[in-house]
């Protein structure tokens, strides 16, 4: 990493479980050189949630996480909430498309109280199936992706997008469906961008670029704002998928330069992207001892 590149190292979107490494993979980020993560919910039992309860209970044990890695390593967690939008098939299938429609909608406003509450920084995953569903959940799960937006909006939170591969025309989709809800684009972060799209395509939508070595060389120093990522799902039967927690300090010290030895084209995405599109300013000097309410992960609101 660079000698004197001291600032924030941020993994912007990742997944911890009690039933995976959990503590272990922060702590191995930690080593690493990292400092911050996105830690966005996901489901820990053997089936989707199928009452409200258990998408509370869900939100919770990844609070308790989150709460867990900062007081284990020092690392600052942010908490992202939502039903994930595929929630949505198995929650049909046991329940019928209506009443599976109806919890999706009471944990999408549950998400956007944690949100108020100040438990959560964003809403996310939310979003589409990025795989083909039967015409009517297609278009229950547009329904609700459009008041997932809704709710970030009125929550004054960014919404991160789980969605097909996006092209220039895809990410135009995502802004117009964006606005439409009242949304600017650079609030709406595309989760899992795996391929590269320069700013001038995407339609001022904010992407979150999955931390591979390419893509990672190729995003530094462009216009933001952008993240890296890894995805991280610890998930004990896929160990590393997508990419091990330790991967994004990793890269900053494989593309540091000696012709910039502070570090500044890393400030683009670990600081100043999470200050335009989340309005916290990260400090690596200020970092709580558990991740706190009014300034979840070692942020100060702006």
């Amino acid at each position: 990493m660079p000698a004197r590149y001291r600032g924030p190292i941020v993994d912007h979107h990742c997944h911890l479980s009690p039933q995976g490494d959990g503590v272990e993979a922060a702590r191995r980020f930690a080593r690493a050189g990292g400092t911050h993560l996105f830690l966005a919910t996901q489901q820990y039992g053997p089936r989707p949630p199928l009452r409200l309860e258990e998408y509370e209970e869900q939100f919770v044990v990844t609070e308790r996480l989150a709460r867990s890695v900062t007081e284990a390593t020092g690392v600052a967690v942010f908490c992202v909430v939502a039903p994930f939008p595929p929630d949505l098939i198995g929650a049909s299938a046991a329940l019928g498309l209506g009443p599976a429609v109806r919890l999706h909608e009471e944990a999408i406003a549950l998400a956007g109280r944690w949100a108020r509450e100040r438990r959560a920084v964003a809403l996310g995953e939310v979003g589409r199936p990025h795989f083909p569903v039967p015409p009517d959940v297609a278009r229950a799960s547009e329904s609700l992706f459009r008041l997932a937006l809704e709710t970030a909006r009125e929550s004054a939170v960014p919404a991160v997008v789980h969605s097909e591969d996006l092209d220039a025309g895809g990410y135009l989709g995502l802004a117009e469906l964006a606005a439409r809800a009242g949304l600017p684009p650079d609030r709406v972060v595309k989760h899992y961008a795996r391929a590269w799209a320069p700013p001038e395509e995407r339609a001022g939508v904010v992407a979150s670029f999955l931390a591979h070595r390419a893509l990672a060389a190729r995003s530094l120093g462009t216009p933001g704002p952008w993240f890296w990522e890894t995805d991280y799902l610890d998930d004990p039967r896929r160990p590393g998928a997508v990419l091990d927690l330790a991967t994004i300090p990793r890269r900053v010290a494989q593309l540091a330069s000696d012709d910039d030895p502070e570090g500044e084209r890393f400030r683009g995405p670990f600081e100043t992207s999470v200050r335009t599109v989340y309005g916290l300013t990260l400090s690596v000097d200020d970092r709580p001892s558990g991740a706190g309410a009014s300034a979840p992960g070692g942020g100060t609101p702006i």
